[in-house]
């Protein structure tokens, strides 16, 4: 798949129509309101309200991807429904919305939005070119103070338009919050139909939203723990062909999977470095379980842990130095901190019940884990132990992966009675956002993908 073409950063580059060029007034001396902004870190008790029209379009142009101004619409519902389900923003309902003309999309009707309630307004437009891209532009509006607060636009394969509406969304969601962007990324995941003892388990991969789904193996072997590698062009996972346990490394581009290692007794969760030169596992042999790492290319692999017990889950920091596992070494499962070359071994969980499944924010300041103990949940820590907080309360919620800003986990919930049945979710570090990912089946250990270039 071709990415976008190219970003058009200025403005100048970005509007081609001089009509369009229009600067809006900027406040008098001494008038200059508060900064527009929202806060990630206060709760959700007040979102705020913001307008997203449909996208209009200089000319009605049908397209590979749809009319040019279905388009539009459907950019705007993208960029609502991502912005929405941030849990920091409530975009305004479509009976609260008006009509935009091509030339008022740099020049709003603010007489208009403010009368609404919304104190932002984003505005943008689609247009087809000649070679057969598309072009839209986004505009993120200060209501209240009637400016300008920034403007983006994205040249691209009808292919990819939806990626266009994620990216718009990623836009306001930065300017507003100061956070990083997350819209634009993918997820990859197990997808599970079938009973509980004969579950049939595909890789599958889609938008962070469930868009553009797809599967990537048939489900002739069983797969476990998919893992995006850095550039994101590539997946590490588990599969269990003829019975036997070996790691595997998916291209996405070509749909090749190539063996990494195999016969390696009892393996899990392989994960990739930050650099991608390595892939961390766990295997159990000889009544031990401990972490070892192997070459991406291939290789023997090199053991880290020697500790009597079970030493699994491990996940890298963001810098690669050091990796954060899970072991019952101290007689119940509890997270431990060690150098990339296995040094320096320290525990760093001492709350009640047991810990699982640990994962370095892509920030490097959180852990997050799956907290056992009379149920799952997912809760975060201090990279270094303490501020233990608990995010979810599902009956069995577990495997948490990191969205690439570092704000919101992916993680599966079983259902209760033995069924087997598990679906995707999101949660916020507030805990208060929680939103289900639809999938076509089933669901199981999600992994979070970087942001997309």
């Amino acid at each position: 798949m071709r990415y976008f073409g190219r970003l058009l950063a200025a403005a100048a580059t970005l509007v081609a129509i001089p009509a369009l060029a229009q600067q809006q007034p900027a406040p008098a001396p001494g008038q200059q309101p508060a900064p527009l902004e929202v806060s990630v870190t206060g709760g959700v008790s007040e979102p705020m309200p913001i307008a997203i029209p449909p996208m209009p379009t200089a000319a009605v142009v049908q397209t590979p991807a749809g009319s040019t101004d279905a388009l539009g619409r459907q950019l705007s519902d993208i960029v609502a429904n991502d912005l929405k389900g941030s849990g920091l923003f409530t975009p305004l309902s479509p009976g609260r919305l008006r009509a935009v003309a091509f030339p008022e999309v740099q020049a709003p009707a603010f007489d208009f939005w403010g009368g609404t309630g919304a104190q932002a307004l984003v505005q943008g437009f689609v247009r087809a070119n000649g070679d057969g891209t598309l072009t839209v532009g986004c505009y993120l509006f200060d209501v209240s103070s009637r400016i300008e607060l920034t403007r983006q636009g994205f040249v691209v394969p009808p292919s990819d338009w939806r990626r266009a509406g994620h990216k718009c969304a990623d836009m306001v969601y930065t300017r507003l919050t100061g956070e990083g962007p997350y819209f634009d990324s993918r997820i990859v995941y197990v997808s599970e139909t079938g009973p509980k003892a004969k579950r049939i388990k595909r890789l599958a991969i889609m938008d962070q939203d469930g868009a553009n789904h797809r599967f990537l193996t048939n489900g002739q072997s069983i797969v476990l723990t998919p893992r995006f590698a850095p550039n994101q062009q590539s997946i590490v996972y588990m599969s269990y062909v003829g019975k036997v346990p070996a790691i595997y490394v998916y291209d996405i581009g070509s749909g090749r999977q190539r063996l990494v290692a195999q016969n390696v007794a009892t393996t899990f969760a392989p994960r990739f470095s930050p650099d991608g030169r390595y892939i961390l596992f766990s295997m159990a042999t000889g009544g031990n379980t401990d972490i070892y790492r192997v070459s991406s290319q291939g290789g023997a692999p090199q053991r880290l842990t020697t500790s009597p017990g079970i030493d699994t889950g491990g996940s890298y920091s963001p810098d690669g130095s050091k990796i954060v596992f899970e072991s019952d070494r101290s007689g119940g499962q509890q997270l431990y901190v060690m150098n990339a070359d296995g040094s320096n071994q320290q525990r760093i969980s001492f709350g009640g019940g047991r810990y699982a499944t640990p994962v370095w924010s892509p920030r490097g300041d959180l852990i997050a884990f799956t907290k056992l103990g009379g149920q799952f949940r997912i809760g975060v820590m201090n990279a270094g132990g303490g501020g233990e907080k608990i995010l979810t309360n599902g009956w069995q919620d577990e495997g948490p992966s990191w969205s690439p800003n570092g704000r919101v986990i992916t993680f599966f919930r079983s259902g209760q009675g033995g069924s087997g049945k598990a679906d995707l979710w999101m949660v916020d570090l507030t805990g208060q956002v929680e939103n289900r990912i639809k999938t076509p089946l089933d669901g199981s250990d999600p992994a979070w993908g970087p942001l997309r270039p």
